[in-house]
């Protein structure tokens, strides 16, 4: 049946279809999440397990080692957070002492005095007891509050324990059957050589893109962290390395996790150093991470992660709505995947155009010409052949493409 559709119509139809994705997204998210975690670690940890199996280690083997090195590494970073966690809780002003949450309170005072242009006495008063902040902050320190807050997090850690174990069943099954889902999966696309040489591009591509943004962006979020952690201890913050590990880890979220992460060494520094030594630690946080922005991302990770900032703040708008916090991490990689995808994609090249921030980018909506079909399945196969991910993948007459 032959359905002539206006473009209203399509647009429309589109519209629901996003919105149906995006619902079911939101109703899947304890099995969607997790999938979506493994397969991303899957693609950083392909190479890995390439390299120990043509080094004549099993595959089994060598995925059941690269799962165990991501499994030490998680447990230095929450080993990090749990010696950094108790010691700056004891420096948190004592709920059941009064004398040190007043001394905390004329110490605070102390340094907003020193920064006001004008009087404070309004909003702080020298008296601890005439502060309604004082009090708030009393009532709130005594009360309810912490407890609860406490119990909500060890609630979330016990959930993140089970679902990271998830991760790493699924993270397991994907990296051992991973070269057995790829075929049956550029199956799916079509018998065609043209579609199965498409499919595997595309695969090819999304993979090279979440592989590039993760590895670059881990190396470069744990450098600046190493980098903060010196600058911070130097400055004589009483949670230096704390601050360090939080803004290597919030980091991953794009524009936002920056700014969360520069309020607590700057606070710290307000409250323990001076007025002062803050207000440096603010200027060299904002120099640094501009510069890690502007110079050297762009370097290390080049265009085939280039998005534009309307986009990535689009994607994390979306991802958070959908999967909460969890989808502001993810958003980002979850984006240069995407865009990975509609460069290959007849058609859906404006839409890459669009997500890219490199202006000099040459419109892929005409494909080039070749000679001869045969001249264009060659060409088309030998880019094919450059994957790591896809190895053993079917070739146009049915057999299995070796490097």
């Amino acid at each position: 049946m032959n359905l002539n559709l206006t473009t209203a119509t399509r647009m429309g139809l589109n519209s629901l279809a996003l919105l149906g994705v995006a619902v079911a997204l939101w109703l899947g998210e304890s099995i969607f999440i997790p999938l979506t975690i493994a397969v991303l670690l899957a693609a950083v940890l392909w190479p890995v397990v390439e390299w120990m199996h043509r080094r004549g280690i099993p595959w089994g083997l060598a995925c059941m080692i690269s799962v165990f090195m991501l499994v030490l590494l998680n447990l230095v970073v929450t080993l990090g957070f749990v010696l950094a966690i108790p010691r700056m809780l004891q420096g948190l002003p004592n709920p059941n002492s009064y004398a040190n949450q007043k001394q905390y309170y004329d110490n605070f005072r102390k340094q907003v005095i020193k920064v006001s242009p004008v009087p404070v006495d309004s909003v702080l008063p020298e008296d601890a007891e005439n502060s309604r902040v004082f009090d708030q902050v009393r009532k709130t320190l005594q009360g309810e509050y912490v407890t609860q807050l406490l119990l909500h997090l060890l609630n979330d850690l016990r959930s993140w324990l089970l679902q990271w174990v998830l991760i790493l069943f699924i993270l397991l099954f994907l990296l051992m059957e991973g070269r057995m889902l790829t075929r049956r999966l550029v199956e799916i696309f079509g018998p065609s050589p043209e579609a199965t040489l498409k499919a595997q591009e595309a695969l090819r591509q999304m993979a090279q893109s979440v592989r590039s943004y993760l590895i670059w962006r881990t190396i470069v979020n744990f450098g600046l962290g190493l980098v903060l952690g010196i600058v911070f201890h130097a400055a004589r913050l009483q949670h230096a390395w704390l601050w360090a590990l939080l803004a290597a880890i919030l980091c991953y979220i794009p524009y936002i996790g920056t700014i969360i992460a520069g309020f607590p060494p700057v606070l710290d520094a307000f409250i323990n150093v001076g007025p002062g030594w803050a207000m440096g630690i603010l200027i060299f946080y904002v120099a640094l991470v501009t510069f890690e922005g502007y110079i050297i991302v762009p370097v290390v990770m080049g265009r085939s992660v280039s998005v534009n900032a309307t986009t990535v703040m689009l994607g994390c708008l979306f991802w958070s709505l959908v999967w909460g916090t969890p989808g502001l991490f993810l958003a980002m990689p979850l984006v240069a995947a995407l865009k990975a995808i509609c460069e290959q994609v007849p058609g859906w090249q404006p839409w890459a155009n669009l997500m890219s921030s490199d202006d000099s980018i040459t419109p892929k909506g005409a494909e080039p010409q070749y000679a001869t079909e045969e001249e264009k399945t060659l060409l088309m196969q030998k880019e094919a052949d450059k994957t790591l991910i896809l190895e053993d993948l079917p070739g146009p007459n049915g057999d299995a493409t070796k490097r």
